[in-house]
């Protein structure tokens, strides 16, 4: 029950591995043969050619002829660029390195459009473009396949036409997996929609430099729930105060089940603790974001002590004093964010109990549907604007408090989940803005 990081604080395991060359050794590299191989044919490209020319002439006393002039360009791919030899980097053989990253978001936009050309599609010019943002390291073969998943989930359907929620469907399937088949009992269903909700709200109200992906309470291999942010565009640095509302997104689920259920809170915290002390730290004592402006790592290193200290710890082993002067001070800036988080998540309890109800319902929303919920009004597959209604807030709030109680006792929950026929999937062309027709 965690949310994500974003994507640059995430650490990067898969990497693709690229041999090249017939008899390569382990490792990466390949054996001296094949290394001499290949400088010999670049090298060789100069050089007089074929067997007539180069012996045959010089036996007669003709001088070689030299070879055609031709201008060859050399251009060669690996994805280990690491592990090629030295040799063949000098000067003269490989002269620029190129890297390739991935796609830009015009670059996913015009690929998007080249697959969704081969198939038929109600998909808008938007749409395209706001896929395009909301999948930020797609390439060229995870966006293949993700328009075959979405033809493949609109045929199941009986329909040969994709819309806007198939392709979600086949987002949500690539980037979160197939749900495990388990059902939570009621009331630890609805305490992880109110965790994700409290995640989503906060995420909501102060990610301003993100926007929501997925919000899920269906379970994983390592989660029971989640919710996930991506940023709407290309940024390249980051700012405390993005920095902060990480940390408030991460420190909402702890301050949310001490909120909703009367004090108490769950095991399910520990990774959003895990992320928010790790920010935490790495803003007060590497980024200059905290109380000091030094370094604690350097201070460390060269035993000056306490970083941003007084004089004080002389006595005592410098790395221990300023180990425990920055545990204090992250731990009083997160005490403070928790709390501020907390007021945060009081002033918006009816976005909380209103966003968990429609968790409970459909379990896995995009960040479109979770938007419109949040300001009570139609969205791409969720009507969001049911939640206008009192009467259906006073039928929540008595589901909550009834599976407070359920929880403190153990027991099942005495009421239903409140039932709204009209909480259903819209058509994709209901949410989108008119278009003007037209002049008569």
């Amino acid at each position: 029950m965690a949310s994500t990081l974003p994507a640059e604080d995430q650490p990067r395991t898969r990497r693709s591995r690229f041999v090249m060359g017939g008899n390569m050794m382990g490792g990466g590299g390949g054996d001296m043969g094949t290394l001499q191989a290949l400088l010999s044919e670049l090298s060789g490209l100069k050089k007089p050619r074929g067997f007539v020319n180069r012996y045959v002439r010089r036996l007669l006393g003709m001088r070689p002829k030299p070879p055609p002039k031709y201008r060859i360009l050399v251009v060669m791919a690996s994805n280990l660029p690491e592990a090629l030899d030295e040799a063949l980097l000098r000067p003269g053989r490989i002269d620029r390195i190129y890297k390739v990253g991935y796609p830009s978001k015009a670059g996913r936009v015009r690929t998007y459009q080249g697959y969704l050309d081969k198939v038929r599609h109600e998909l808008t010019d938007d749409e395209i473009e706001k896929l395009a943002v909301i999948t930020p390291y797609a390439t060229g073969a995870t966006i293949k396949d993700l328009v075959n998943e979405a033809l493949i989930t609109a045929i199941r359907d009986d329909r040969e036409v994709i819309e806007w929620r198939d392709v979600m469907d086949a987002k949500r399937l690539k980037q979160l997996g197939p749900p495990e088949d388990v059902e939570y009992i009621e009331r630890e269903r609805h305490a992880v929609a109110v965790h994700e909700a409290c995640h989503a709200v906060a995420a909501y109200r102060t990610r301003h430099h993100m926007e929501i992906d997925v919000a899920t309470i269906e379970k994983g291999a390592e989660y029971l729930g989640m919710v996930a942010s991506i940023k709407p565009e290309d940024q390249f640095t980051r700012w405390r105060t993005e920095y902060e509302s990480d940390i408030y997104v991460s420190l909402a689920s702890l301050a949310g089940e001490k909120m909703f259920f009367e004090g108490d809170s769950s095991s399910g915290v520990s990774g959003d603790l895990e992320s928010a002390t790790a920010v935490a730290t790495q803003m007060e004592g590497f980024w200059g974001m905290g109380s000091t402006v030094s370094s604690y790592s350097l201070s460390v290193q060269i035993g000056i002590g306490t970083p941003g200290g007084r004089g004080q710890g002389q006595r005592e082993n410098p790395e221990d004093t300023a180990r425990r002067a920055l545990a204090d001070r992250i731990e009083d800036n997160l005490a403070t964010l928790l709390e501020q988080t907390a007021a945060l998540l009081k002033e918006n309890r009816r976005e909380v109990l209103t966003l968990a109800h429609a968790l409970e319902i459909h379990k896995t929303l995009n960040g479109e549907d979770v938007a419109a919920i949040l300001e009570r009004r139609p969205g791409p597959l969720v009507d969001g604007s049911i939640y206008e209604s009192d009467e259906l807030v006073r039928e929540i709030e008595a589901y909550h408090r009834a599976a407070v109680a359920a929880h403190h006792g153990h027991a099942k929950i005495s009421l239903a989940l409140p039932a709204t026929p009209e909480l259903a999937a819209t058509p994709d062309a209901a949410w989108r803005a008119p278009v003007d027709g037209p002049a008569s």
